[in-house]
C-alpha cells in the first residue's frame, strides 16, 4: 500500500483530500504546518508527496528545497490562483507537478495515479532496457542510473525533467507538441494544463546551465512545441 503524505494547514480540505485517497487504497499521513511536515518526511518515506505553499512554520517552497537536497520523491503542490510566482519557483526547488486552488477531487486523484503510472513505466523500462547513454557536445545522458552532466557537472533533475530532457534529446531534430509531451511525460490528456510543459522546459534550461550548449539545443517552436537541436 503506497503512503501518501498530505502537507496542508486547512484541515477541512486535507481531511476531504485523506478520505478520498483512502478510497483509493492509498495509506494517508497528514501535517499542519511545513517543519513538521519535513520531519514526517524523513521518519516515514511516503511515495508522495501533496504540499501547500503556504504553511505556518516553514513554507512550503523552503520545505520542498529542503527536501530535495535528500529525496526524488513525487510532490505535487497545492496554489492559489494568486501565487503564480511562487508555483513557478516552486517547480524551480523540484516540484513535479502542481494544482491550482480551487481544484477538484478527481482531477486531484487523476494527478497523483498519472504519477504513479509514470513512476512504475520508469521501472519498468529500467529493468527492461540496457543501458543507452546520450552524449550530445556538453550532454551526457545515462538511462538507467537517470545521471545527467553537462560538462562534467551532475545535474539534479526530477522525475519529470530527466523524462522530458531524455526524450528531446533522444530525438534530435524532432518537433514534440505540448499535447504529447502531456501525455508521454506527465501522463494524462489535458490541454488546459500546457503550462505545466513550459514551466518544466524553463527550470530545464536553468538547471543545464544558461551558458551551456545543453540548454542552448532545447529550442522552442513557435505554435508548434520543443525541439532538441539537430547536431550535424
Amino acid at each position: 500500500m503506497k503512503t501518501v503524505l498530505i502537507i496542508e494547514d486547512e484541515r477541512n480540505l486535507s481531511n476531504i483530500i485523506k478520505k478520498h485517497l483512502r478510497q483509493e487504497g492509498y495509506n494517508v499521513l497528514q501535517e499542519f504546518d511545513g517543519q513538521k511536515g519535513l520531519l514526517t518526511v524523513k521518519q516515514q518515506n511516503p511515495a508522495l508527496i501533496i504540499l501547500d505553499i503556504m504553511l505556518p512554520v516553514m513554507d512550503g517552497l523552503e520545505v520542498c528545497k529542503q527536501i530535495r537536497t535528500e529525496s526524488t520523491v513525487p510532490i505535487l503542490m497545492l496554489t492559489a490562483k494568486t501565487e503564480e510566482i511562487d508555483r513557478i519557483i516552486g517547480l524551480e526547488l523540484g516540484a513535479d507537478d502542481y494544482l491550482t486552488k480551487p481544484f477538484s477531487i478527481r482531477e486531484l486523484l487523476a494527478r497523483i495515479r498519472a504519477i504513479f503510472r509514470r513512476i512504475e513505466m520508469v521501472k519498468k523500462q529500467s529493468q527492461l532496457a540496457q543501458t543507452e547513454i546520450i552524449e550530445i557536445q556538453d550532454l551526457y545522458i545515462h538511462t538507467a542510473d537517470r545521471v545527467v552532466k553537462v560538462s562534467g557537472r551532475t545535474v539534479s533533475l526530477t522525475m519529470m525533467e530527466f523524462d522530458l530532457l531524455f526524450l528531446l534529446a533522444s530525438h534530435p531534430g524532432r518537433v514534440f507538441n505540448r499535447d504529447y509531451l502531456l501525455e508521454h511525460v506527465w501522463g494524462y490528456k489535458c490541454t488546459s494544463y500546457e503550462r505545466s510543459v513550459d514551466n518544466c522546459i524553463l527550470n530545464l534550461r536553468k538547471k543545464l546551465g544558461k551558458d551551456s550548449k545543453a540548454a542552448a539545443n532545447i529550442l522552442t517552436v513557435w505554435g508548434m512545441g520543443y525541439k532538441f537541436k539537430g547536431i550535424n
